[in-house]
């Protein structure tokens, strides 16, 4: 009986010591599988802190490109408020001054009038001769601002250039040629600023 007690605690002594290492490596598989997920844990952490930080530069890149596109807009609205006042002062002046370069050339012209009607002469071919010079110099000045006179006697009626006034008959002239000058017309710069006034042959 005694010999049968001894033969069974070495058995009961084996199965212990086989929980026990079992619990051991139960325990180190747990630790090792804490271990993990704390990795895991600091891995997720670095990626969520990367991701924080790459964010974070993301939106000061942002903020730093909407700040340049803020100056950038409103140094372009300067610089147009400033065309706008330099176009306006040099609409001013041109209003102003427009007719600066004319009238310097009519001068001669009234000073030449002005002579005229202070001489006192009986001669009065040599008034109408200094009457005729003074026209002349009237028409170059008028002529060199761009006027050009509309021609028009003998010419066929044309209602852009020509205003029919009056008809009448004519043998020495075709129908429809003017055949009167009534008050010549005038062109600035091809532009017609006053028509003739004219009398039109009608057979």
């Amino acid at each position: 009986m005694a010999e049968e007690t001894r033969r069974h605690i070495p058995v009961e002594d084996s199965e212990a010591e086989k929980e026990k290492a079992e619990d051991t490596a139960a325990g180190a598989e747990t630790e090792k599988e804490t271990a993990a997920g704390s990795a895991e844990n600091e891995a997720e952490a670095d990626n969520t802190a990367e991701a924080a930080s790459e964010e974070q530069k993301a939106e000061a890149e942002a903020k730093a490109a909407e700040e340049q596109e803020s100056e950038r807009y409103m140094r372009l609205m300067a610089e147009f408020q400033n065309f706008k006042r330099r176009a306006a002062r040099e609409k001013s002046d041109i209003h102003a001054y427009a007719n600066e370069k004319i009238i310097g050339e009519l001068l001669p012209v009234l000073d030449n009038f002005e002579r005229a009607l202070q001489t006192e002469s009986g001669d009065l071919e040599s008034y109408a001769k200094g009457m005729e010079l003074i026209f002349t110099q009237l028409k170059t000045a008028l002529e060199h601002a761009g006027l050009e006179e509309i021609k028009a006697l003998g010419e066929e009626f044309d209602p852009n250039v020509h205003n029919a006034v009056m008809t009448e008959d004519s043998e020495e002239q075709e129908d429809g040629q003017i055949s009167k000058v009534l008050q010549k017309g005038y062109k600035l710069n091809d532009k017609v600023i006053r028509p003739s006034m004219v009398a039109v042959v009608r057979k």
